[in-house]
């Protein structure tokens, strides 16, 4: 259940300790930079939000004009209109960015990776899109064509977020592993769209990674243990996950106006899927019982 006290003072905590050190490592170029104070602090700002995530509202003005102007005045008393609000978004951005890696769970050894799409517009308004101009490209995926980036991400066993990668759309999934995989260990396990033998032997090599990607239907299949056969068969987790980031948390429109803004959506969409309370997980207990 959706508590505002909770979150308000999991974002607090981590704010008091990163504000006093992102101060610190702040350059200044030449001259007196006026700083206007606001009427709401940082973690009240990120607060709002990640807390659009969610309340399973589709429109952030909406929410905040009717929900949290009208029922969460007595937890923020000096919340603004909602466009000055909106300015106040950028400033956020890169606090959301280090609170998400604070949010992240445990490499337990066992993992999954998978990239999912993130349209920002109709795929018959692609030629007049402006906003994501240089940024955003069409890519492909298993079920159609579109315009955006895609969104690679891996977790453990137990639905929690290891690692995060954002591309754009014609990006090959198979490039930006080494980074989404550097700091986890043990033993990944991806889809057929992974399959390549040099990033496996890079993974094994450079972090000892175990690395099995479902072999093409062309492909010969090869002998494993009878644990990584049956891990190999769950890694649906990973699609239940990509499923409730974009239909719970929301991380997917195409309402966008800025690329810093589409920014701050996914990132509070991925710390509000780190916040839920239930997540997708596997049962190690029979796994390890039918291997045995």
């Amino acid at each position: 259940m959706f508590s505002l006290e909770a979150l308000f003072c999991h974002v607090d905590d981590f704010c008091k300790a990163f504000e006093a050190q992102w101060h610190k490592r702040l350059l200044i170029n030449g001259g007196i930079k006026r700083n206007r104070a606001k009427s709401l602090c940082l973690s009240e700002i990120m607060t709002i939000l990640i807390a659009f995530h969610q309340n399973h509202y589709r429109n952030f003005k909406y929410f905040y004009l009717n929900y949290v102007k009208q029922h969460w005045s007595w937890a923020f008393p000096g919340l603004p209109s909602y466009q000055r609000f909106i300015e106040w978004i950028p400033s956020s951005l890169i606090p959301l960015c280090v609170y998400l890696k604070h949010c992240f769970g445990t490499c337990t050894g066992i993992g999954f990776i998978d990239s999912t799409s993130l349209k920002v517009c109709h795929n018959r308004r692609i030629s007049q899109h402006k906003v994501f101009a240089g940024l955003a490209a069409r890519g492909k995926t298993s079920v159609d064509w579109f315009f955006g980036f895609k969104l690679h991400i891996a977790v453990n066993e137990l639905g929690q977020l290891l690692n995060v990668n954002l591309t754009p759309g014609n990006i090959d999934d198979r490039q930006p592993v080494p980074d989404l995989l550097s700091q986890l260990l043990g033993k990944i396990f991806a889809d057929r769209g992974y399959v390549s033998q040099k990033l496996a032997a890079q993974l094994l090599e450079d972090f000892g990674i175990q690395f099995f990607a479902k072999p093409r239907r062309n492909m010969k299949n090869k002998l494993m243990l009878l644990h990584d056969k049956l891990l190999s068969r769950k890694r649906s987790i990973i699609e239940t996950i990509n499923d409730q980031l974009k239909n719970i948390s929301q991380i997917e429109h195409s309402r966008h106006r800025s690329p810093v803004n589409f920014c701050v959506n996914v990132l509070c969409g991925l710390i509000a899927y780190c916040h839920q309370p239930k997540k997708p997980s596997l049962q190690m207990e029979w796994l390890l019982s039918q291997s045995a």
